[in-house]
C-alpha cells in the first residue's frame, strides 16, 4: 500500500462528500486506502458515506474525540508506506497524489510535505507554509504586525511571508489541512499529541519530525482548496482561546520555562486584546440600528422644529435650548424603548410593530405632556410631526438598505419553522404525522430520538440523530423549534434542555400524550386545533425583557413613594437597598429559590421573592421544586405581580 488517506469529519457532509469524490478521482493511478474517522456527526455523514462510498474505511466515533485522538486511530490502522492527513473541507486536485508521492520518493530526507492552499476564492491561504511559534513571531501575529508587513522574514514569521508561495522551501510547519509524513518517520517521532484536542497538533508534530533528524517540505507544484474554517465554524473569542491555548502547550512542551512563561503572557494578553474587540464589535452591531433611528428622527424633529417656530408660530416664537437638546432627545429615546418592547426591533422586521410601538409611544407621551407645568408644555404639533416623521423614516431607511442588499433587514410577519420532534420513536412519528396534516408553515421537519444506537439512527432518513447530540443537531441544522413527547420526559428534564438551548429565536412545544390525538375533525385548517402545550419559558427573549421592564418600572414607583410603605417591612432599610439594587438591574423582584442546589433551572438574577413564598407556613421541598419549574415554564408578568402583592412584607429580606 503507497498511501493511506486519513479525514476526520465532524458535521460537515457536503464538503466531506465534495472532498472524495477529488480523493477517489486523484486515488486511480495509485495504490490508496481511504480511511474516515466521524467525530459523532448529526448531519447525516454516516448515512452518506454508507450509501455512497461503501468501499471506504469507516471509523464512527460515539463522541467527538478531537482532531489529534481522532487522526491517530486512523494512523494506527493504516498501512501505507505515506499517511496523509486530509481535512474533509478540501479538494484535492487529479495529480495531487502522484505528485507529492514522487517528490517524497525523490526526497529521503523528507519527513512531512505541505502542499499550496488556495481558499474558496482561489486566494493563497499564507498556512500552507509556517515558522515555529517563537514568542516575537506569535506576538507580531497576534497584534498584526504580520499583516502590515506580510512580507518581512521578521515580522511575518509566523507565516514564513519572505518566502516564494511559488518555489519549493524548506519551512518549519505543515499545516494539519493537508499533511503528508512518511509512515517510517511516524513510527519513530510518534504520532499526533493527544494533549491537543483542536488547534497546534501540527505544529507540534512538524516540530518533532525535524527534531528527529528529517526535513518538512513547502511543495507548490500542485495545489488544493481548502475551505477554511467550515469544519469549526470558528467562534471569535472561544477561538481565540482555544487556538492560543494550543500554542501554550507547545511552549510548556518544547521552550524553556522562562520563554514559555513570556509566550503565556502574550497568549493572555492577546485573549484578553481579542475579547474586547469581540465585545466592542457586539456592541456596535446591536447599537447601530437604534443609533441610526435616533439621528434621523432627531434631524428631522430639529427641522421640524426650526420651521414651525420661525414660519408657524412667528419669529418671535422660536423653541428654546431646553426643548431642542433635551427634551427632544429624551422624547426619541422614550419611543425607541418603547419600539424595542413591542418588538419593533426584533428580525425578521415587522412594521406593523414599529407602527405599534411609535402609537403607544405617541399616546404615553401625549399623557405625560398633559400632565407637565405649562411651562415645560412647549410643542403638541412637534410631538405629532416627530412621529409621524419618525414612522416614515425608520421604515423607509430599512427597506432602501434591505433593496440595496443587506438580507439582514428582511421584512415578514414570519420565517419558515425548521421543527425537530425530540422523544421515542412511536411518539416522534405520530406527532410527526399530525404536523404534517396541519398548515404550519415549516420548512423542514425530523425527529431526534432517545435510543443512543447510532446504527439504528442511521438507518432512517427522518431521524437526525439522538438526544445526547441535540445541542449540535440545533446548531447543524438551524431548528427554530423544539416539540418534546410529554409522554417521554419529566417536567424537569424538558425545563434543563430549554435553559440549556435557549436563544431569542428557539421556540419549544410539548406534545401531551393523549391530548394530541382531539383534532375535531379530519380536516385539519390550522396549528391552534393541535392541542400543544405551548412553553412560555422564563428565559425566552421576550419575556427576559419584559420582566426588566417590570421591575424597572415597579422599583422606581416603590423607590419614589418609599415614606408611604415603608413600614410594611420589617427591614426597610434592607428593603430600600433591594429597591435601588433592583433598579440598577443586579437584582430582580422575583426568582427562583436557589436552595435547591441540585434543581437546574434557567439563569436568572438573584431574587428578593421566591414564587414559594405563595405558599404558607415551610414549603415542603417537593413543594418548592414543583412550583419552581411551573414559574420557569409558564413565566407572566402578572406572576410576579401577585407573588410582589401577597409577599410584599419580605421584600426586606437580606441576599
Amino acid at each position: 500500500m503507497k498511501l493511506s488517506v486519513i479525514i476526520v469529519n465532524y458535521n460537515v457532509e457536503p464538503f466531506l462528500e465534495q472532498c472524495l469524490n477529488s480523493v477517489l478521482v486523484a486515488a486511480k493511478f495509485l495504490e490508496v486506502e481511504v480511511i474516515v474517522v466521524d467525530n459523532n456527526s448529526v448531519d447525516g455523514s454516516i448515512r452518506m458515506l454508507n450509501s455512497k462510498f461503501p468501499d471506504i474505511t469507516l471509523i464512527a466515533n460515539k463522541d467527538n474525540r478531537g482532531f489529534s485522538k481522532a487522526n491517530n486511530q486512523g494512523i494506527r490502522i493504516s498501512r501505507g508506506e505515506y499517511v496523509l492527513l486530509l481535512n474533509p473541507d478540501t479538494i484535492v486536485e487529479e495529480d495531487t497524489f502522484q505528485r507529492v508521492i514522487q517528490f517524497m520518493d525523490e526526497h529521503d530526507d523528507a519527513g512531512g510535505l505541505g502542499v499550496k492552499m488556495l481558499d474558496g476564492k482561489g486566494q493563497f491561504l499564507p498556512e500552507s507554509k509556517r515558522g515555529l511559534p517563537s514568542p516575537a513571531a506569535a506576538f507580531y501575529k497576534m497584534f498584526g504586525l504580520s499583516k502590515l508587513f506580510p512580507k518581512s522574514k521578521r515580522f511575518a514569521a509566523y507565516h514564513q511571508g519572505h518566502l516564494s508561495d511559488n518555489e519549493v522551501h524548506q519551512v518549519d510547519v505543515l499545516s494539519g489541512a493537508f499533511m503528508l509524513m512518511r509512515k517510517e518517520a511516524l513510527d519513530k517521532v510518534g504520532l499526533l499529541d493527544e494533549d491537543f484536542f483542536m488547534y497546534g497538533e501540527d505544529i507540534d508534530l512538524s516540530y518533532r519530525l525535524v527534531q528527529g533528524g528529517y526535513k518538512n517540505y513547502y511543495f507548490p507544484e500542485t495545489r488544493i482548496i481548502h475551505y477554511k474554517g467550515e469544519s469549526t465554524k470558528k467562534n471569535s473569542v472561544n477561538y481565540v482561546y482555544v487556538f492560543y491555548n494550543a500554542m501554550v502547550i507547545f511552549a510548556k512542551k518544547h521552550y524553556s520555562k522562562e520563554n514559555a512563561k513570556l509566550f503565556s503572557l502574550l497568549i493572555n494578553t492577546a485573549i484578553v486584546f481579542r475579547a474586547l474587540i469581540s465585545l466592542l464589535a457586539s456592541a456596535v452591531r446591536n447599537l447601530i440600528v437604534p443609533v441610526i433611528d435616533f439621528l434621523l428622527i432627531y434631524g428631522g424633529m430639529i427641522l421640524s422644529s426650526i420651521y414651525w417656530g420661525t414660519y408657524i408660530l412667528g419669529e418671535d416664537q422660536k423653541y428654546p435650548s431646553l426643548f431642542l437638546y433635551l427634551f427632544i432627545p429624551i422624547i426619541i429615546i422614550f419611543w425607541q424603548l418603547v419600539i424595542y418592547y413591542s418588538g419593533g426591533y426584533d428580525k425578521p422586521i415587522k412594521a406593523v410593530k414599529i407602527i405599534g410601538g411609535q402609537l403607544i409611544g405617541t399616546m404615553l407621551l401625549l399623557v405625560i405632556y398633559a400632565l407637565l407645568p405649562e411651562s415645560f408644555r412647549y410643542s403638541r404639533a412637534i410631538i405629532l410631526i416627530g412621529s409621524l416623521w419618525s414612522l416614515i423614516i425608520m421604515i423607509s431607511w430599512r427597506i432602501l438598505v434591505y433593496v440595496l442588499g443587506f438580507k439582514s433587514f428582511k421584512f415578514g410577519s414570519t420565517i419558515a419553522k425548521r421543527i425537530a420532534v425530540v422523544g421515542s420513536h412511536q411518539e416522534a412519528d405520530r406527532v410527526m404525522s399530525l404536523i404534517k396534516e396541519t398548515s404550519i408553515d415549516a420548512s423542514f421537519i425530523a425527529q431526534i430520538s432517545l435510543d443512543e444506537n447510532n446504527e439504528e439512527i442511521h438507518k432512517s432518513e427522518n431521524v437526525l440523530g439522538n438526544i445526547s447530540q441535540l445541542k449540535e443537531i440545533v446548531r447543524i441544522h438551524k431548528i427554530s423549534e423544539l416539540i418534546f413527547c410529554a409522554h417521554d420526559f419529566q417536567a424537569r428534564q424538558i425545563i434543563d434542555l430549554m435553559s440549556e438551548l435557549s436563544s431569542p429565536n428557539m421556540e419549544f412545544k410539548i406534545a401531551p400524550s393523549e391530548q394530541m390525538f382531539i383534532i375535531g375533525s379530519s380536516s385539519i385548517n390550522s396549528s391552534s386545533d393541535i392541542y400543544f402545550i405551548e412553553v412560555n419559558a422564563i428565559n425566552k427573549h421576550s419575556n427576559k425583557r419584559f420582566k426588566r421592564l417590570f421591575d424597572f418600572l415597579l422599583s422606581l414607583l416603590l423607590i419614589s413613594t418609599f415614606p408611604l410603605h415603608f413600614y410594611l417591612s420589617k427591614k426597610p432599610l434592607i428593603y430600600f437597598k433591594n429597591l435601588i439594587m433592583i433598579l440598577l438591574g443586579i437584582y430582580t423582584f422575583v426568582g427562583f429559590d436557589k436552595g435547591l442546589n441540585d434543581v437546574h433551572l434557567p439563569h436568572i438574577k438573584a431574587s428578593v421573592l421566591h414564587p414559594s413564598d405563595l405558599i404558607s407556613g415551610k414549603a415542603r421541598r417537593e413543594e418548592v421544586e414543583a412550583i419552581n419549574l411551573a414559574y420557569a415554564r409558564n413565566y407572566k408578568v402578572s406572576n410576579d405581580f401577585s407573588i410582589i402583592w401577597k409577599a410584599f412584607n419580605r421584600l426586606g429580606r437580606k441576599l
